[in-house]
C-alpha cells in the first residue's frame, strides 16, 4: 500500500511539474503574442498616419486641383481667362506656353516673359524641352511658382498638365481618414508563385486608357477555408516593392467603389523563387481618385476582383 501511495504521489509531482511547465510556456507565448501584437498595431497606426500626412504634403493627392489636355500647337497656360489652360487664380496671368508636336512637348515664354519666381526642378525657367514617361510621372519635371506645382504627364499617346495647389480647397478641407478596425486574422501568409515564363499585364484606366506592367508572379491565399490568388505588377525598375490592385464586396458599401491599393515588401525568397509573401490587408487604401476627379487610376485586372468582403484598412473617404 505505502508503495501505491509512493507510486500516486510521485505522479502527481511529475503531473504538477508538466502542468507548471505548461502553464508558463503559455504564458510565456502569450506574452509574447501580446507583444507581437501590440507592435504590429503600433507600427499600422504609423503607418496611418504617415498616409495621412503624405496626402497633405504641398504636392500631395490633396493639392491636385486639374488635368488639362494638350492640343497640337501652342498650349498658353496661366490663370487669365484668355488662356488654353487655366491655372488658379493665385497664379500667374500668363505663365508659359507648352508647345506639343508629335511625341515632343516644349516650354516657352510667353509673350511678356517668364513670370519671376518660376522654377523648373527647383532652378530658374528657361525654354526647354520637357521629358515625359510612359504612363509614369515620377522623372518629369516640376514647374513651381507660389503655391503651384505643375507637369506634364503622358497617358498612351496623350499628354496632359497635373496642376497641383499647396493652397487647394480639398487641402485645406481635409477631415481626416476614416478606417476600418485592425482585424490580425487578415494579416494573411501568403505562396508566392513566381510567374514563367514572364508576364505582362494590360491595366485599364479610370479616364480610358490602359498601359503594360510586367507581372512577377501571383501571391496565393486561403480566406475562410477557400484559396484565392492575386497579382501583383512592378512599378519600379529595379523593383522595390510589388503593387497589388484589387478590389472586394465592401467597394459596394464601405469603401471606394473602383478599387483599393495594396502595397507590399518583395518575397524573402526573391520574385523568381517560390516561397511566401505577408499579405496584410489591413494597409489596404485609397487610390488617388478617390480624394480628386483629377487623378488617372488603373483599375483591378479581372482576377483581383474578389467575391468576398475585405473588412479592413482604408474606408471611402468623401462618405
Amino acid at each position: 500500500m505505502r508503495v501505491t501511495h509512493y507510486t500516486f504521489a510521485m505522479r502527481l509531482v511529475t503531473a504538477l511539474r508538466a502542468l507548471a511547465t505548461f502553464l508558463l510556456t503559455f504564458a510565456m507565448v502569450a506574452t509574447a503574442t501580446r507583444a507581437q501584437d501590440s507592435s504590429w498595431e503600433h507600427e499600422l497606426a504609423a503607418w496611418r498616419t504617415q498616409h495621412a500626412a503624405d496626402l497633405q504634403k504641398p504636392d500631395g493627392w490633396l493639392s491636385l486641383t486639374g488635368l488639362e489636355w494638350l492640343v497640337p500647337g501652342d498650349n498658353a497656360v496661366g490663370s487669365a481667362a484668355e488662356n488654353k489652360i487655366h491655372l488658379p487664380a493665385s497664379g500667374p496671368a500668363h505663365a508659359v506656353i507648352l508647345h506639343l508636336e508629335g511625341m515632343t512637348v516644349t516650354l516657352l515664354p510667353p509673350p511678356s516673359g517668364l513670370p519671376p519666381g518660376l522654377l523648373i526642378d527647383g532652378k530658374p525657367a528657361a525654354s526647354q524641352e520637357l521629358r515625359t514617361g510612359a504612363d509614369t510621372d515620377k522623372g518629369n519635371p516640376r514647374i513651381t511658382v507660389g503655391t503651384l506645382n505643375f507637369y506634364v504627364v503622358r497617358r498612351a499617346d496623350r499628354f496632359a498638365l497635373r496642376i497641383k495647389d499647396a493652397k487647394s480647397p480639398a487641402m485645406l478641407g481635409f477631415h481626416g481618414l476614416k478606417w476600418y478596425p485592425p482585424d490580425p486574422a487578415l494579416r494573411l501568409t501568403a505562396h508566392w508563385i513566381p510567374s514563367a515564363p514572364p508576364k505582362t499585364l494590360t491595366l485599364a484606366t479610370l479616364i480610358g486608357t490602359s498601359y503594360d506592367r510586367p507581372v512577377p508572379g501571383a501571391a496565393e491565399f486561403m480566406l475562410s477555408g477557400k484559396t484565392y490568388k492575386l497579382e501583383p505588377v512592378i512599378e519600379d525598375n529595379p523593383p522595390t516593392k510589388l503593387f497589388f490592385i484589387l478590389r472586394d464586396t465592401t467597394s459596394t458599401t464601405t469603401t471606394y467603389g473602383a478599387c483599393r491599393f495594396l502595397y507590399t515588401a518583395l518575397p524573402p525568397s526573391g520574385l523568381d523563387q517560390p516561397g511566401e509573401l505577408v499579405l496584410d490587408f489591413n494597409h489596404l487604401e485609397n487610390p488617388p481618385c478617390a480624394y480628386t476627379p483629377y487623378a488617372t487610376c488603373p483599375l483591378p485586372p479581372p482576377g483581383n476582383r474578389l467575391p468576398i468582403p475585405l473588412p479592413v484598412g482604408e474606408q471611402r473617404y468623401h462618405e
